[in-house]
């Protein structure tokens, strides 16, 4: 099956990542209709172990687990062409325009783009172009980072988001960054820069 975004997990940042892009659509924008897009998560986010008090807009005393789950409705209620997977990634082969994101159970999805949200504690998937380095902003030793061009870019086509692309071990940090992964993409996508905010309906 073909998606035009294949995020490989459906943690604080590859949830992000996919609730911004599903965003754009229902906009009149021609260039975001119909657009398709796949979370692939191996239910191992470190959300689940959470318990949130000081992320802003979240209520004090939020389960993690609680929260994941309000993301990934929150992602479908703004797009029918959002799809869940769970499953393991195991390897990404190809290019912009023409991935191929193979799974532990034995399936491929095709894809324009992918975002590797994954975490921090290993990575284990076979990718061309990933040089995977220390993370300096892990307040635990013996994690990781994929490197990038600073703007979570790690080669055409590619991205990484969350923990895995350097960024503090917050709720709120992971899912900046998977936030302004999906605006990359959609501003690739749109041939200018792309933000999208709502307004409330004037009576």
């Amino acid at each position: 099956m073909r998606y035009d975004v294949v995020i490989v997990g459906g943690g604080a940042s590859g949830l992000a990542c996919a609730i911004t892009l599903a965003s754009s659509q229902g906009r009149g924008w021609e260039w975001a209709e119909g657009r398709k897009f796949l979370v692939i998560d191996n239910g191992k986010s470190d959300l689940n172990r959470a318990l949130l008090k000081n992320a802003p807009g979240v209520p004090v005393e939020t389960l993690g687990t609680e929260l994941l789950e309000k993301l990934r409705e929150q992602a479908k209620a703004l797009s029918e062409n959002v799809d869940f997977v769970e499953d393991t990634v195991v390897k990404v082969e190809g290019e912009k325009g023409s991935f191929k994101v193979h799974t532990q159970s034995g399936n491929v999805y095709e894809a324009e783009y992918v975002v590797l949200a994954s975490g921090f504690h290993k990575f284990e998937i076979e990718c061309e172009g990933v040089e995977v380095v220390d993370n300096p902003k892990s307040p635990k030793p013996g994690r990781v980072m994929i490197k990038h061009d600073g703007d979570y870019k790690v080669r055409e086509g590619l991205y990484v988001a969350g923990l895995l692309a350097g960024v503090s071990s917050m709720f709120t940090a992971a899912a900046g960054s998977g936030v302004q992964v999906a605006i990359n993409i959609l501003s690739e996508w749109a041939g200018k820069p792309i933000v999208i905010h709502d307004v409330p309906k004037k009576d």
